[in-house]
């Protein structure tokens, strides 16, 4: 009886050593990073004109998903796309407004002489991350580092200039000379959930038409925050 167990006992483990295998090589012929992300930003003028100053807390709030497609065997190195929603407001002292022949005008709004208790323009895009990823996770490791890198192209669908104070209360929501597709460079970094975010726009938010005291206004976006992702 004793010869006739060790046998089966030796098949049962050769099996079951096997189909362990199996599994984790099938776990790992599936594993991808596909994610949600959402985020925060405090987001600043860059290049701005030197009479343009912030106020206030300027934010920006996103919301998407990002589809992982591993590169080596290992796969903690991949390509992510992505789609998502983005909301942006900027709180400044440069006034948009519109003459009696609703051509767009942009000036200083001087703080001695004019008090006004709201003044910025916000948008809302529909963006495409493209990202080239770095992380240290497995197939059954969930909390590990990550920098993620890349480009990101955002189309602004709908925006609006706001003003309130001594001189009214208009708002505004067809500024022609809003650049409606805006791209830049992007960096993720951290642990886990949590992740430093950068955004450093490449383009102009207005286009050559925009002047202030006749010059050109070639301000870009930059934005610091964090980002959170999701499996």
């Amino acid at each position: 009886m004793k010869k006739t167990l060790f046998p089966i006992l030796l098949i049962i483990c050769y099996q079951w050593t096997f189909s362990q295998d199996t599994i984790t090589k099938k776990i790992d012929s599936l594993y991808k990073e596909d994610q949600f992300y959402a985020g925060f930003t405090y987001n600043l003028l860059n290049n701005k004109p030197e009479e343009v100053s912030q106020s206030g807390f300027s934010t920006g709030f996103y919301l998407g998903f990002i589809k992982d497609m591993p590169l080596n065997k290992r796969r903690n190195f991949s390509i992510g796309i992505g789609l998502g929603y983005a909301t942006n407001s900027f709180n400044q002292n440069m006034l948009i407004s519109k003459d009696i022949n609703e051509n767009i005008n942009y000036s200083i709004l001087d703080d001695s002489s004019v008090s006004y208790s709201r003044n910025k323009f916000s948008t809302n895009l529909i963006e495409l991350p493209i990202e080239f990823r770095w992380r240290t996770s497995t197939a059954t490791t969930y909390d590990f580092w990550r920098i993620y890198t890349g480009f990101k192209l955002g189309y602004i669908f709908t925006h609006t200039a706001k003003y309130k104070g001594d001189l009214g209360n208009f708002k505004y929501k067809d500024i022609t000379d809003l650049n409606v597709l805006q791209y830049g460079l992007t960096l993720s970094a951290g642990y886990s959930t949590w992740n430093f975010h950068l955004y450093y726009g490449l383009n102009n938010i207005f286009n050559n038409d925009a002047t202030l005291n006749g010059e050109q206004i070639n301000m870009k976006e930059l934005k610091i925050g964090l980002m959170f992702y999701i499996l």
